[in-house]
């Protein structure tokens, strides 16, 4: 299975993708996209807004003086399921993300995740006790999965092709702009000789659900859910309004359309719509493997060490000031945002398996060197002649860490997924994706303060081990789905035949088409689009 993605059947010929690339304008020369694009930041990107904040917030709020005072100043254990009840709440919520999706639609799954999100942070800012502060993270997580996965395939799902890489990649970008407001809300606060200074920032986090709330009945619903629910017609208003304006749009949307309709066809043929379609054929079951080890790789490969306990690792390379911790913190989420965004737009240049197989690789490398500098530090602050060398060496691997994690696992998590599914399981999908990204978030955010106090540098042999292991699952199982529309990448590993159906499809619309089709425009045009698609 190694290579450009061995094993791989059902990719079909790009002509969709083709045709795209044909079209030269750039998105802010088409106005309704431009609009589509700017409506798509505050909802479906700023859902990633309240995982950053959050990551951040808690990592911040430990460094908060009155925070440790009001709760006790919490360790091991407790301070563990501080941090983890986040990623439990969100596990308990996954069984039912499929459903809501399928019945209610991505828009309408966005506002009810956010607006539990909202009475979450209320219940947050206003805790009067641990217990409290547990159960209000418990209901933030239990709103988020929700809306990630309805947003993440809402992006995918809206996108011009030749913008939907690139557009996706941005999705888990915005959680570095949350963790960058968060941590510089908490430095802010860091000096208020009273309880404000964490509960405004717990408070604030009510911040990213309200835009949802405000904004995302501003944008369209998926035209593919409409197809699903047989309102094709109003899925064809959406796309010749968005994916329309360029020479050939016309054709391109007839084309589209008609790609759609088929492919959403015999998917739903065989799809009972249940969690067993995850694993009843072995294109499945593989999609199910490789989603399982993203899940566990993004939570699992070292980056919650640096996202919930950066205090407890500083401190163990002597930087105690609250003050300086706090400056360090904003600066590496700046540096996040800088090298998320960066790799984000790659997406279009570089192949997937070779970013990926890079961000594993370049992660490996960096925690061994992580590894040995902090136990040199630790070894001479324990005998009592602190090493500054060391110590530094520690804090530049900190920030190295950043561009290899952000190489695959921020900036190619969403497109992965949402290429790797097709649509009548892509909701299930990313939603099993989410439940082993939390499971692994819950566990090792649990475990992370009890391994550092119990052996210190130490813990992070297992990081390197783990490492190792995902460089060697990468080369082996992740496929290669670039360069191809949703619709070409759906049949990635079942039979070429399914695939070539829907391209037949496709070469039926191109065909029929004359040029006077191509050329009409208003109603008289859109009218000959539905019957050549029809």
């Amino acid at each position: 299975m190694a290579g450009d993605g061995a094993g791989v059947t059902g990719k079909s010929d790009p002509i969709i993708t083709r045709l795209a690339n044909e079209d030269k304008k750039w998105f802010y020369q088409k106005p309704n996209l431009l609009y589509l694009y700017l409506m798509l930041f505050p909802t479906c990107m700023g859902i990633e807004l309240t995982s950053g904040f959050d990551s951040q917030m808690i990592n911040a709020l430990q460094i908060v003086p009155f925070w440790k005072l009001y709760f006790n100043d919490p360790q091991g254990a407790l301070k563990g399921i501080i941090a983890a009840a986040y990623s439990l709440g969100a596990i308990l919520s996954l069984p039912f993300i499929p459903m809501i999706n399928d019945r209610f639609g991505r828009r309408w799954s966005i506002f009810g995740g956010s607006v539990v999100m909202v009475i979450g942070a209320l219940v947050q800012g206003f805790s009067v006790h641990v217990g409290m502060y547990i159960v209000a993270r418990m209901i933030l997580g239990f709103g988020i999965p929700t809306c990630i996965v309805s947003g993440s395939s809402l992006i995918g799902e809206l996108a011009y092709p030749k913008e939907r890489p690139v557009m996706t990649s941005l999705f888990n970008v915005a959680y570095f702009v949350g963790q960058i407001i968060a941590a510089a809300i908490c430095f802010g606060t860091n000096n208020i000789q009273s309880d404000w200074a964490w509960r405004i920032p717990s408070l604030l986090q009510i911040c990213p659900s309200l835009l949802q709330i405000t904004f995302v009945f501003f944008l369209p619903e998926s035209p593919r859910w409409l197809i699903t629910k047989d309102r094709g017609d109003e899925a064809l208003a959406i796309l010749e309004k968005y994916h329309g304006e360029s020479d050939r749009g016309a054709e391109f949307v007839a084309a589209e359309f008609a790609q759609m309709q088929t492919t959403i066809k015999l998917e739903l043929e065989a799809a009972k719509k249940s969690w067993l379609d995850l694993f009843k054929t072995a294109g499945m079951r593989r999609r199910v493997l490789i989603t399982t080890m993203l899940g566990l790789f993004t939570q699992w490969s070292g980056n919650t060490l640096i996202s919930y306990y950066l205090g407890d690792l500083l401190k163990m390379i002597g930087f105690t000031d609250t003050t300086y911790v706090q400056k360090i913190n904003v600066s590496i989420a700046c540096w996040s945002l800088v090298c998320g965004a960066t790799v984000s737009l790659l997406v279009t240049k570089i192949r997937r398996r070779v970013m990926y197989l890079a961000c594993t690789i370049s992660l490996l490398l960096c925690y061994i060197s992580w590894t040995i500098s902090m136990e040199r530090a630790q070894t001479a602050a324990q005998a009592g002649t602190p090493n500054n060398a060391a110590n530094i060496a520690t804090l530049f691997f900190i920030y190295a860490y950043s561009p290899c994690y952000n190489m695959g696992y921020n900036a190619l998590t969403y497109t992965y997924m949402v290429e790797v599914w097709p649509y009548a399981e892509r909701s299930s999908g990313i939603a099993f994706f989410q439940l082993f990204g939390r499971l692994a978030g819950f566990f090792t955010t649990f475990v992370n303060p009890i391994g550092l106090n119990s052996v210190g540098w130490r813990y992070l042999i297992s990081y390197c081990c783990w490492l190792a292991y995902e460089v060697v699952f990468v080369y082996f199982f992740f496929p290669e789905t670039f360069g191809r529309t949703l619709e070409e990448l759906a049949f990635l590993f079942e039979d070429k035949h399914l695939a070539d159906q829907a391209n037949a499809a496709v070469e039926k619309v191109l065909n029929e088409k004359n040029a006077d089709a191509i050329s009409l425009g208003g109603e008289k045009g859109r009218s000959e689009v539905r019957e050549n698609v029809a």
